[in-house]
């Protein structure tokens, strides 16, 4: 058989369709007689071509990857042989490659304790004092701890000795490589015990990446993974050695010499240092040089001829995404500096760098300067709002009349960016900004897609936020958009207006239905163009159609309520686009708002739609080793042959056996993480708004939505977070309008479920903004079902406690600091999470009685005065004083809640007049509003204290 299956396999390597057709049936064949199995390891060890080797190597593997446990065991213990004698024979490094992935497969169903050869091999090679030995036997240590790393757990300190003294063999890159490769598997896996172990291997770990480098930047890009893996799994592990790592990586990033994917890849290490360990990269002084060698990054001009990714028209009408490359990575460091530090320690570095670029020749230089202020709008956005607005929206609209449309185009992404977070404060520049908009936008050509994306992306985001100040504008806007819609021959043009319409209609509201006839039609015609290069726009008229059930009104928009359903569910039915499915589950979320019942009779079908979106694995990508693809074609028909020549009895696993491949990453693609995202905050809404109409798809719904928690993408787990709250919601709802016993036990299940597994994700999660989600969650089940959230023993403490630990960020997505510093400055996004958990205290206070509540706030009450004092930020002492106002008014509705408020009265009373003293508005009327519902909850109780500390706060309220 050896010699009859060498010939086949000969066969599979010959460019010829047909030939290799005739080879993998014969294999197929061959592959139902027992004796494959020997008679490939013949071939493996004895074939004098290295291809026909690897070829049966290959082979191997998959069998052994889809059918180990029908291997009969005299074959196992000879394959586990004769694959050792192989490599250690072998001389042709592809298939020596090959044959330690066939020994990484059976790791995976052989554990090392139970293959004793396979250890006494990595043993005894890994310390050769031969430099090609240690490189074999590396290679196969990397592939066998790669594929299955928890076994090797009994060696882990063993291998971290071993990579102190490989990662010294500096002329042997490809040995620093398989080094690097094994500790990356095993960083996730090593407990406290091996702390000091891999923090001194750190150093190491640079000088040889540093050598890599200069061998092979592919592969010192991967080795930089490993910074990735320790900052996930132990950040304590690099905290040691930060400053060694942000230079080295601040070294590569500005290296034009190197590749745009391991500049990249360094600046990203750095962007994950400063997310997780901002407090040490201030404490060591890093913040200078990272900004000193990132701006010019930012700022550095394209190769003669060319532009920026960005800057470049799109060649067709699909505008596209920008690549990744050191100058997108530059902003994104930018960025994560804005949202992890505190905004004054960030200027004052910052400033003089964006001052000199914006004042510059060069429109580089100027594009770099207005994308950083673009880039500080969401992190710094109070600091920007209340002290920088006027001046930074002084240069933006002098960069839009700049010569350069590069300039322009930065200005115009600047403006967007501050319409979107500089809120409400930048509305008031109306009367300056829109005309300016609007004047922009009616010079430009239409052709110049991509400036014109950008245009409409400024306007959208302004006009988003005006309210009822758009009227002024609304005749003009809407003209500009409505002729857009019927004379542009664009498709890219129409689906522009279309959506800068929903930006009008979430300002204008009711205003817009003089314009909602022709919209609604323009809509119809785009809804039902169902040509392939139409579907963008048919996609983001759906998404428009969802705003205007929302803003329109209900007395408008319901007798379309029927049609949009059933145009929806159409749609899902002829058309398979995750964008498109997106956008109909957030039209029947819309229409669930102001016609539920329209929604009814079709809440099967639209459920299960939705479930299938959460479950399906669509868009997920298995990247496949090279090898595997070559034999992706005989796998697939193997698989066949199984399903209809052979009746195999296994348990379930093999299921999961059978789904092995050699896989060496995966991606999803960004509109299917948006479907699911999507799916998450339509149910939850179409639970509420549907009512009892829903239950019978509540539990399953529940179900689906909670395996979505620990979902890879944050964005997908927040959202989930947000929807578990609504069934909360929902189903107290449901019970209170029909109080049976059965929808009683029906809530008190889904809380049981939801408030501990969300208190965990505050606790647990290190994405501050999944964390927000999972406090709002919290917020949202008390303020809808009060104390009945706190009916199960424990729950009252475990929710205080862990508002607590969020007011002294000691949970895992605050960084805390080494050694106990507690500077008062912090950054914004950690003083909003701050203020997510701080919602959660009068929510409790209103939910039970006080004297039961009285403990807790007596632990919670010194962390927010804490926050009243002057040198504390305009949004601390808002948040501080605001939230003591609402604490009071709940305890004035509450059973003993005036006798505890008259308690507090002497402590709380100096800090709410001191407010009312306070230069800014919004603190004063907090303040004033607090004394006046202290008042209310003391009673007579408060004349003890004088009278004019009240009349002084009056005297101070400003409306």
């Amino acid at each position: 058989m050896t010699e009859e299956l060498e010939s086949v396999l000969s066969q599979l390597t010959q460019p010829d369709n047909a030939v290799i057709q005739r080879a993998t049936a014969q294999l197929r064949q061959a592959f139902k007689d027992p004796a494959v199995i020997p008679a490939l390891c013949a071939i493996m060890t004895g074939s004098a071509d290295p291809q026909i080797r690897q070829s049966a190597a290959v082979m191997l593997r998959m069998r052994v990857n889809k059918h180990w446990k029908k291997i009969i065991p005299e074959h196992r213990e000879s394959l586990k042989a004769v694959v050792l004698q192989a490599f250690q024979q072998e001389t042709e490094h592809k298939v020596r490659h090959s044959l330690s992935q066939l020994a990484a497969m059976m790791v995976k169903h052989e554990t090392p304790d139970r293959w004793p050869a396979l250890l006494a091999l990595l043993n005894q090679s890994t310390k050769s004092s031969n430099p090609h030995d240690r490189q074999v036997g590396l290679l196969l240590l990397s592939k066998v701890v790669e594929s299955n790393p928890e076994p090797f757990a009994p060696h882990y300190r063993q291998l971290l000795q071993l990579f102190h003294s490989s990662l010294q063999d500096l002329g042997n890159p490809t040995a620093l490589y398989y080094s690097i490769q094994s500790l990356t598997a095993i960083t996730a896996h090593t407990g406290t015990e091996h702390l000091n172990l891999m923090r001194s291997i750190v150093p190491k770990l640079i000088v040889a990446i540093k050598q890599l480098i200069i061998t092979d930047q592919v592969q010192a890009s991967e080795a930089m993974e490993v910074f990735d893996e320790m900052m996930e799994s132990e950040v304590s592990i690099v905290v040691p050695h930060i400053a060694d790592i942000v230079r080295f990586c601040l070294e590569v990033g500005a290296d034009v010499s190197l590749s745009d994917s391991l500049r990249v890849k360094a600046l990203s290490v750095i962007a994950g240092l400063i997310r997780l360990k901002s407090k040490s990269v201030l404490k060591q002084k890093l913040l200078a040089p990272i900004l000193q060698t990132v701006f010019p990054v930012l700022s550095a001009a394209p190769p003669a001829g060319q532009e920026d990714p960005e800057d470049e028209e799109p060649d067709s009408e699909d505008p596209g995404e920008g690549s990744e490359t050191p100058k997108h990575y530059a902003a994104q460091v930018i960025d994560t500096l804005a949202l992890h530090l505190p905004p004054e320690k960030l200027f004052s570095q910052l400033t003089p760098l964006t001052q000199a670029a914006l004042q510059s020749d060069s429109p580089y230089d100027k594009k770099a300067g207005l994308m950083c202020l673009a880039v500080l709008a969401e992190g710094c956005a109070d600091h920007m709002r209340t002290k920088l607005l006027s001046s930074v929206l002084q240069v933006v609209c002098r960069a839009l009349g700049d010569e350069s449309q590069v300039v322009r185009s930065a200005a115009l992404f600047a403006l967007g960016q501050f319409s979107e977070h500089l809120q409400p404060d930048i509305s008031k520049y109306s009367s300056d900004l829109m005309p300016l908009l609007l004047g922009y936008l009616s010079g430009l050509d239409s052709r110049r897609g991509g400036h014109l994306s950008k245009a409409f992306y400024a306007l959208e985001n302004f006009v988003e936020n005006l309210g009822e100040e758009v009227q002024p504008y609304l005749p003009t806007l809407m003209e500009r958009m409505l002729s857009a819609l019927s004379g542009a021959e664009s498709l890219r043009v129409k689906e522009l207006a279309v959506s800068a319409i929903a930006a009008i209609a979430n300002a204008a509201k009711e205003l817009l239905v003089p314009y909602f006839p022709p919209v609604i039609d323009s809509l119809k015609g785009f809804l039902t163009d169902m040509r392939e290069e139409a579907r963008a726009l048919q996609t983001q008229a759906l998404d428009t159609l969802a705003v205007l059930a929302r803003t329109v009104g209900k007395e408008v928009f319901s007798p379309l309520a029927p049609e949009c359903v059933q145009l929806g569910l159409n749609l899902t039915d002829s058309v398979d686009d995750p964008d498109l499915r997106r956008c109909t589950y957030s039209l029947f979320s819309a229409v669930s708002t102001v016609c539920p019942e329209c929604l009814t009779p079709h809440l099967s079908t639209i459920t299960t739609l939705m479930l299938m979106s959460l479950r399906s694995t669509e868009g997920v990508t298995a990247h496949l080793d090279e090898e595997h693809k070559s034999f992706l074609l005989l796998e697939e028909e193997e698989d066949e042959g199984d399903e209809e020549g052979e009746v195999v009895i296994e348990d379930e696993s093999r299921e999961g056996e059978g789904e092995e491949r050699d896989v060496t990453g995966f991606s999803v693609e960004n509109a299917y993480i948006d479907e699911k995202e999507d799916v998450c905050d339509a149910l939850g809404e179409i639970a509420y708004n549907t009512g009892a109409a829903f239950l019978p798809f509540l539990e399953s719904s529940f179900q689906q939505v909670f395996e979505m928690h620990d979902f890879p993408h944050e964005d997908v787990r927040k959202a989930a977070y947000e929807a578990l709250g609504q069934f909360c919601s929902a189903q107290h709802k449901v019970w209170q309008e029909s109080p049976t016993d059965a929808n009683h036990q029906a809530l008190l299940k889904l809380l049981g479920v939801t408030v501990p597994c969300v208190l965990q994700a505050v606790r647990e999660e290190r994405e501050r903004e999944v964390v927000m989600g999972a406090l709002e969650c919290v917020n949202a089940v008390l303020r809808s079902c009060k104390g009945e959230a706190l009916r199960e023993q424990g729950r009252l403490a475990d929710i205080s406690h862990t508002i607590r630990d969020v007011l002294q960020k000691k949970i895992a997505c605050q960084d805390s600091g080494e050694d106990g510093d507690d500077d008062e400055q912090q950054a914004e996004f950690d003083g909003m999470l701050q203020e997510y958990a701080g919602e959660g205290i009068p929510l409790l206070a209103a939910a039970v009685s006080a004297d039961v509540f009285a403990p807790f706030l007596d632990e919670l009450l010194p962390l927010l005065l804490s926050k009243t004092k002057p040198s504390c930020t305009v949004a601390e002492r808002s948040f501080s004083l605001g939230t003591l106002a609402e604490m009071l008014q709940a305890l004035g509705g509450v059973s003993g809640g005036g006798a505890v408020a008259a308690r507090l009265a002497a402590r709380l009373l100096p800090v709410l007049v001191g407010g009312a003293r306070d230069s800014d508005a919004e603190v004063r009327s907090n303040s004033v509003f607090g004394v006046g519902v202290l008042a209310q909850a003391c009673g007579a109780a408060l004349t003890q204290y004088p009278l004019h500390c009240v009349a002084h706060c009056v005297a101070h309220c400003v409306v």
